[in-house]
C-alpha cells in the first residue's frame, strides 16, 4: 500500500479482511459510501488524497478508503478515527481473518490479528524483536512478517523493526503490493468520518 494516501505525519491505520465485500466492510450507511477517484495530487502536505477527492479540509473531517482485491479487502483509514481496541476482532467475526495496522503521529506502530472474532496476536512494534518472536507467531502471520522485512533507517540497527513493519506486514499478509498508480486503477469506495 502506498504511504503517498496519507497526509503529513500521519495518525492512519490499514485494516485487512478476508472473505467480506468492501461496502460490508466500511460499515457506513450505504448513502455516504460513493465511488472515488483519487485526484492527480494533494493541495498541501496536511490533506490525504482521501480528503483531496472529498473535497474536505484537513482536521475537519476524515475519510475511509476500501476495495477487495482477491479474498482481502482493505480499509484505509486515513486519519486513525477507526481505531479500537474491538475492530479487528469486529471484522473477522463469521470466521474471517483480518488485521489491523496502526501508524501515529508520534511513531507508535502496531498490528492486531483477530481469527473468526477473538484477537489472537497483538504486535507491539517498540517491544517486536523478530528473531525472538516470529517463531511464536501464527504461521500466517509470522509468513506475512517476513515478507515485511526490514528496511534500512537512520537510528535502526540492521535487521531491526522499523516503525513501518506493521504496516508492511499487513499489505504482505492480503498480498496487497500496490502502488499509486494500482490504487488509483481500482473501482474504489469511500465514505467521509467524522
Amino acid at each position: 500500500m502506498d504511504t503517498d494516501l496519507a497526509a503529513g505525519d500521519p495518525n492512519h491505520i490499514l485494516h485487512v479482511v478476508r472473505g467480506i465485500e468492501p461496502a460490508e466492510a466500511l460499515g457506513a450507511k450505504p448513502g455516504l459510501i460513493q465511488s472515488c477517484d483519487l485526484p492527480d495530487s494533494k493541495p498541501d502536505e496536511w490533506t490525504s488524497l482521501l480528503c483531496a477527492a472529498l473535497g474536505i479540509e484537513p482536521g475537519t473531517y476524515a475519510a475511509l478508503l476500501a476495495e477487495r482485491i482477491g479474498e482481502w479487502t482493505f480499509i484505509y483509514d486515513d486519519s486513525g478515527f477507526t481505531y479500537d481496541g474491538a475492530a479487528t476482532e469486529a471484522l473477522s467475526v463469521d470466521g474471517r481473518t483480518a488485521a489491523t495496522s496502526v501508524h501515529t503521529i508520534n511513531g507508535d506502530a502496531s498490528l492486531t490479528y483477530a481469527v473468526d472474532g477473538e484477537q489472537v496476536q497483538r504486535v507491539n512494534v517498540d517491544d517486536l524483536f523478530l528473531g525472538e518472536d516470529l517463531p511464536g507467531m501464527p504461521a500466517e502471520l509470522r509468513a506475512a512478517f517476513e515478507a515485511a522485512g526490514t528496511v534500512e533507517m537512520e537510528g535502526f540497527e540492521p535487521g531491526e523493526a522499523d516503525s513501518l513493519i506493521a504496516m508492511r506486514a499487513a499489505c504482505a499478509l492480503a498480498s496487497l503490493v500496490l502502488t499509486l498508480s494500482d490504487i488509483r486503477r481500482l473501482p474504489l469506495l469511500i465514505v467521509p468520518i467524522g
